[in-house]
């Protein structure tokens, strides 16, 4: 019998059937439920119709959208309780971590914490959706030594979740930023966080402990985290006269440069192209491209030196950075869009489910004898 193939880090291994999220590597294109996000994109979408589009596979109507924009609202608010019990966490735990610990305890808030029907499972989903955001922001203005801001009614998600954070409420291109920013993240097939969410629910696990699988993959460097890397090495460049030579000497050094190249896409991640033009548009506001530049430079050398191109990540560091986001609220905000994928997936796995159990090749010895501890 022939040996089965190993594919290390599953690459291109076929792991399940989703009508999600689909991407051509080959041209570039990001497609959600059959909808690109360039075109989503140039209509104005929001994200609460991706969010929308990704749960029900199909985008709503006028009065649908209203009515869940309505239901996310009501839903977004967490409890004092959760409040103090998080002052506990964030000011010691790294973003990530606190916000891991977060999405755990949710799960003692939400009034029907056992209930396992698909129905109770997609209002739990609407309130993971509803409340990460609010969690982010308590996370980040904790840390900061500030209260916590609850949502505020009438603002979009995009501009509730930078309320709650920043204290104010966002400009219109600020607004737009964060909108698209969500949207570019909202899903990407089964990257690492996905597949641990769905790994999670093939158990019948329940959907906040799916939740808290996706949120501790996220956590690490590999799959998030690349944009603050990017910002980190900016900050380190200081001017765009250096970038050049600090790259060259980092790339004949073999030092991996953040923010480039991508397991899926052949050529440039299309979500990158959004993110580029956000960043120079904000830079252009406040009146420092600085950082923009620096980045279309850091492009420049990486893709000619190195046949890379840029992924997500490259150009959200100095969006982010620009709008006066903390480097460490980078890849939490990575999870406030994700969740809208993540919940969708769970909700795809649920509805037709089977436990995920892969086979591995053992490669150690298979015939020892036991010898007595007296003897070894």
């Amino acid at each position: 019998m022939a040996e089965k193939e190993f594919v290390a880090g599953l690459e291109d291994v076929i792991a399940g059937e989703s009508s999600i999220c689909f991407i051509d590597g080959k041209e570039g294109r990001l497609v959600y439920a059959g909808y690109n996000i360039d075109d989503l994109i140039a209509n104005n979408a929001s994200f609460e119709e991706v969010i929308y589009l990704l749960h029900h596979n199909e985008l709503p109507t006028v009065d649908q959208l209203n009515a869940f924009k309505r239901t996310i609202f009501e839903e977004s608010r967490i409890s004092d309780e959760l409040v103090d019990m998080m002052k506990k966490t964030a000011t010691k735990a790294v973003p990530m971590a606190a916000l891991r610990s977060g999405v755990s305890l949710l799960q003692n808030y939400d009034p029907e914490p056992e209930e396992t029907s698909y129905e109770s499972q997609k209002r739990k989903a609407l309130r993971l959706v509803a409340k990460l955001p609010t969690l982010v922001a308590a996370i980040g203005r904790i840390r900061e030594g500030k209260e916590v801001i609850q949502p505020k009614e009438n603002l979009s998600y995009a501009a509730n979740f930078m309320y709650m954070l920043q204290g104010k409420e966002p400009g219109e291109l600020e607004e737009r930023t964060m909108n698209i920013a969500l949207i570019l993240h909202a899903d990407h097939e089964f990257n690492a966080s996905t597949f641990a969410a769905r790994v999670t629910a093939a158990t019948e696990s329940d959907i906040y402990s799916a939740i808290t699988s996706a949120v501790g993959a996220l956590k690490g460097p590999l799959h998030g985290g690349a944009n603050e890397a990017v910002m980190r090495l900016l900050l380190e460049i200081g001017e765009l006269n250096k970038v050049e030579e600090v790259i060259e000497d980092k790339l004949v050094n073999k030092v991996k440069i953040s923010g480039f190249g991508h397991r899926v896409y052949k050529t440039m991640d299309p979500r990158a192209k959004h993110l580029k033009r956000l960043s120079q548009e904000l830079g252009e506001k406040y009146g420092n491209t600085k950082w923009y530049d620096m980045t279309n430079k850091l492009q420049e050398v990486v893709t000619s030196k190195k046949g890379l191109y840029p992924n997500v990540d490259l150009y959200s560091a100095s969006t982010y950075y620009v709008m006066g986001i903390d480097l460490e609220l980078f890849t939490p905000i990575f999870a406030v869009s994700r969740i809208s994928g993540w919940t969708a997936h769970v909700l795809e796995q649920y509805r037709n489910n089977r436990i995920i159990r892969p086979a591995s090749i053992y490669r150690g010895a298979t015939h020892r004898d036991y010898v007595p501890i007296n003897q070894r």
